[in-house]
């Protein structure tokens, strides 16, 4: 009985790790397509992308918490015929980008981004673009480095409340428990969760495909895992109530339908920094960056005209 509980535990403790390690590496080969470039950074390899006129002003783009800087694509194009520059990147942990090992926290995604512009030698200011938990990092890097950052640009941030699957919500609490869990299930639940009817786009044509086989891949749900439990836990409220002290433009962008970020995160934003303009889509989910391009470029092309 006691070998047959010993074995039965060996089991559980193993089959994460193992099922984990049986995931394809980001290496070379699943590189090997890649329409952009990479840069080491001090945590590993940093994918990113160029888009539109070479001395156009800079647009940052940092893409969420699962989806990768494809995400960003019918946005990107559609910035660049107003003659931007549109950078987009991986984060560390997800796409095309290095797996570091590490806590997933302000300063893991701050550092990768401070050190991304400082490599591509972009000196002048940029507006930051995020995207639900890059919604998150671009506000705390608007407080952090504030001579980088000329206007701030929020679509469906995370930091201001968010609803997780009382799965995610359990996994993030508990340690050891949480990691394993993710590492058996996560991969599985995650494809549930996607919406296979999203429409299709000329830009990212397998958009649904490339999002379904993202957990795939070595890394990317433990990383996933570190960033609920550090970026994403992180209440922005504070560094909100910082900015609306200085005059950094800021524009925040929600969807109606979003099950993700209620619209109660807006009216929240509202509370605390009056100045901040603020646009509801009506009808878009979460998945508003890749279903509502026009109507995000349509916000943001006053904003980018203005002078600061």
């Amino acid at each position: 009985m006691i070998w047959a509980l010993a074995a039965a535990l060996a089991i559980l403790v193993a089959a994460p790790l193992l099922m984990e390690r049986l995931r394809r590496p980001m290496d070379a080969r699943g590189r090997r397509m890649a329409a952009g470039d990479f840069v080491e950074l001090s945590r590993g390899l940093t994918y990113y992308e160029w888009r539109g006129p070479a001395r156009g002003p800079v647009v940052v783009c940092i893409h969420g918490l699962t989806t990768p800087s494809y995400v960003w694509a019918p946005v990107a194009v559609a910035l660049t015929a107003l003659g931007v520059r549109v950078l987009t990147y991986d984060l560390y942990g997800r796409g095309l980008s290095d797996r570091p090992a590490g806590r997933q926290d302000r300063a893991f995604f701050v550092t990768q981004l401070d050190e991304l512009l400082t490599a591509l030698e972009i000196t002048r200011a940029v507006t930051l673009l995020g995207y639900s938990m890059g919604g998150a990092i671009a506000t705390a890097f608007a407080q952090d480095k504030p001579a980088r950052v000329d206007r701030l640009v929020l679509v469906a941030p995370v930091g201001l409340g968010h609803r997780l699957s009382r799965f995610l919500t359990f996994c993030a609490a508990v340690p050891v428990i949480g990691d394993g869990l993710v590492r058996v299930f996560g991969d599985i639940l995650y494809r549930r969760g996607i919406d296979y009817s999203l429409p299709d786009n000329p830009e990212v044509p397998d958009m649904v495909a490339r999002m379904a086989g993202e957990m795939g891949t070595r890394g990317t749900l433990p990383a996933v895992l570190s960033s609920l439990r550090g970026m994403v836990a992180e209440d922005m409220a504070p560094v909100h109530r910082a900015l609306a002290e200085t005059s950094l433009p800021v524009l925040a962008i929600w969807g109606e339908a979003d099950k993700v970020i209620p619209l109660a995160a807006m009216g929240r934003l509202a509370q605390i920094n009056r100045r901040a303009r603020q646009v509801e889509l009506s009808g878009a989910t979460h998945a508003l960056p890749y279903t509502h391009p026009d109507d995000i470029l349509g916000a943001l092309t006053d904003l980018l005209r203005e002078p600061v």
